[in-house]
């Protein structure tokens, strides 16, 4: 599924000034996710297309400048580009890749990590109120503005003069959530950070699974602690997420083991166990069923590549 954008001129010239400045800050490091003197911004710069990564991505903004990404959640795929952007509100399992990318125009991207106790310094300065029990997504596309891409062009300017970056940068930040807080999807952004709200609420459920993702998991005592019925639990999390809490366990399960198996040399049966399965079998189903191949020809291909 491509999501659509608006074609703004001036949006798209805007993101040519970002693109510029990016590629700038990125030639010569290579391919890859790259830290800049500004704490929460790094860059991502791919020469060409790539093969889909998994990972667990935590919240963040992030403005595709130049070339076209896919993002895949639950099997459902959306691919999106110059002038748009990808907010994340809780941490979600995420498979993308890059999809437009030359090494004479390589996708390049801006991306900004979310501070929840920011946002909620300026949700309470906004005084926007929202209504706590309804369920937001977890992730949206939407198309960039021009002020916010204006927002992102000045704080990766700030990167040509560090001294001003301690000064500076945090005003720069503070005015990119207040165009997001302002913007078309500013109810799913005010949920992050306003307390007692449905998606706060399940974002706590998911820290809970991730501290303790290798145990057994019992969603009656998740809907507990959130205060919630069991049925009213999992539809909300199912609404936030896009997966079950027995599925994001699961893929938290995958994605630790086949880490394991690349960083420790553990072979599939050792991370089984250490990861909280029982069944060597369905693990190896599960996982060649989320990476698309069994656990020792995966890890073999991520070696080689």
């Amino acid at each position: 599924m491509s999501i659509e954008t608006l074609n703004d001129k001036v949006a798209t010239n805007k993101c040519e000034e970002l693109a510029a400045l990016v590629a700038r800050h990125t030639a010569g490091k290579g391919n890859g996710t790259h830290a800049t003197a500004i704490a929460p911004l790094t860059f991502r710069r791919e020469c060409n297309t790539s093969t889909a990564t998994q990972g667990v991505s935590e919240p963040l903004l992030g403005i595709v400048v130049q070339g076209k990404k896919e993002v895949l959640l639950n099997e459902e795929t959306y691919r999106y580009g110059v002038a748009q952007y990808i907010v994340v509100s809780v941490d979600l399992p995420l498979s993308g890749c890059v999809v437009e990318a030359t090494p004479d125009l390589p996708y390049l991207g801006f991306k900004l990590k979310l501070d929840p106790a920011q946002l909620c310094e300026i949700i309470a300065q906004t005084n926007r109120g929202i209504g706590k029990n309804e369920s937001v997504r977890g992730w949206f596309i939407s198309d960039a503005d021009p002020p916010l891409i204006d927002c992102a062009i000045r704080l990766t300017k700030l990167l040509e003069t560090p001294q001003d970056i301690p000064f500076l940068a945090p005003t720069i930040v503070r005015e990119i959530y207040y165009r997001l807080l302002m913007g078309e999807q500013g109810e799913a952004v005010r949920q992050i950070a306003t307390s007692g709200s449905t998606m706060q609420r399940i974002a706590e459920a998911i820290e809970r699974i991730k501290a303790d993702f290798t145990k057994p998991l019992r969603v009656e005592d998740l809907a507990e602690q959130t205060n919630m019925s069991p049925s009213s639990f999992h539809r909300h999390f199912k609404a936030v997420t896009s997966i079950s809490p027995l599925q994001y366990q699961k893929q938290l399960r995958l994605l630790a083991a086949r880490q394991m198996m690349l960083a420790e040399n553990a072979d599939a049966a050792q991370a089984a166990y250490r990861v909280g399965y029982e069944s060597a079998s369905q693990f190896s189903r599960e996982y060649a069923r989320m990476f698309g191949a069994p656990p020792i020809r995966d890890i073999e291909r991520l070696r080689v590549a």
